[in-house]
């Protein structure tokens, strides 16, 4: 199979971890007869130095016209004295918008072989974490009118049954990859536009039969993603509950440096990005974790290009790296007689060495 994939190697560690991710692509590729054909794209910080902007229109073309989106990160304290319009950060959301993204998918993963790294009791993490929160990106408060009058602030908080709709159906697709259960997380007890996102979830759930579909209230989803993340396979939620969700559930996994995301719209062509910045500071020095944007590339074989056992050949890879016994600096633990630190170039090697059909 051919898939021509858009690559932004961006800025900071950017470069680094993508090149270790394409890596891990080109011998998937090889081991499963594919064909990866890779194009170039300019944005951000490295955007604004040659072009003046952070994503010219020619490159968002570039990636509207691939079949995915592979970006490593961008931003960095050099570009802090341009313009807010120019800020490198402005080039993620002209992309988004650009490729009508509308879900940001990211998963909460604990690896055995980091259990002590959670924040969580042995006993809770012992159980198992893995679950992916779905949320919408493009609408709900964040999107709504705000307005400042006096002495009283308003934010308008509104969504249309379509809104909900197109959500939901990327958070019952991503169940149909997984265990099959999904969990809509609202606050209809209170809210009417969370009671209108329960009537649509209900509703899709007919056209999803094989998907158990269960509701959640966003307060106690916050408290069980910390009593009980075992529970949980897949979330899916409006845009500020999960901005809240996802964090909070970034950090029982005790890692930043392993968490892949997607952000997905109607078609197959997704945007695949680590959950970390482009960390500047340690730049060019080759300590930076290449696994999360390998994490990233996985995600995107296996939700753009329904590639399921070639995304899990690369999960195992990861995971025969860890139970090797390596580790880069970041997932290091304090005071380890038994691990071996590489960097990132011999990271992707490793990994790369580990695939296997």
């Amino acid at each position: 199979m051919f898939k021509n994939i858009a690559v932004i190697r961006g800025d900071g560690i950017g470069p680094e971890i993508i090149e270790q991710a394409l890596m891990v692509l080109n011998r998937t590729a090889d081991l499963f007869g594919h064909e990866f054909k890779y194009t170039e794209v300019d944005m951000g910080g490295c955007a604004i130095d040659k072009w003046g902007e952070p994503l010219p229109q020619a490159m968002l073309e570039k990636c509207t016209s691939s079949d995915s989106v592979l970006l490593g990160a961008v931003g960095g304290s050099k570009w802090n004295d341009v313009p807010a319009e120019l800020r490198p950060e402005k080039g993620l959301l002209k992309l988004r918008a650009g490729m009508g993204v509308y879900s940001n998918n990211r998963p909460a993963k604990i690896w055995p072989q980091l259990a002590d790294a959670s924040p969580l009791k042995k006993e809770i993490v012992d159980k198992g974490i893995d679950f992916i929160i779905v949320r919408e990106l493009i609408g709900g408060i964040y999107f709504g009118e705000h307005k400042t009058v006096g002495d009283t602030a308003t934010d308008l908080l509104k969504y249309s049954e379509a809104e909900i709709e197109r959500i939901g159906k990327i958070g019952f697709e991503t169940a149909l990859k997984r265990n099959k259960r999904l969990c809509s997380v609202e606050k209809s007890n209170v809210l009417d536009s969370s009671r209108l996102w329960k009537k649509v979830m209900h509703r899709l759930a007919d056209e999803y039969p094989d998907v158990e579909l269960t509701d959640m209230l966003v307060d106690n989803c916050a408290m069980q993603i910390v009593k009980n993340p075992a529970q949980f396979d897949v979330i899916v939620t409006e845009n500020m509950f999960g901005d809240i969700l996802s964090d909070e559930a970034s950090m029982i996994t005790g890692s930043i440096g392993m968490i892949p995301s997607s952000s997905l719209g109607a078609g197959s062509c997704g945007l695949y990005e680590p959950i970390h910045g482009s960390a500047p500071d340690i730049a060019g020095k080759d300590i930076a974790n290449p696994i999360g944007t390998i994490l990233s590339a996985a995600m995107m074989l296996r939700y753009s290009f329904n590639m399921l056992d070639e995304a899990d050949c690369i999960e195992r890879a990861v995971e025969k790296f860890l139970d090797d016994g390596y580790r880069t600096a970041d997932i290091m633990p304090i005071d380890s007689k038994d691990l071996t630190v590489v960097g990132c170039i011999e990271c992707g090697r490793l990994i790369t060495e580990n695939l296997t059909k």
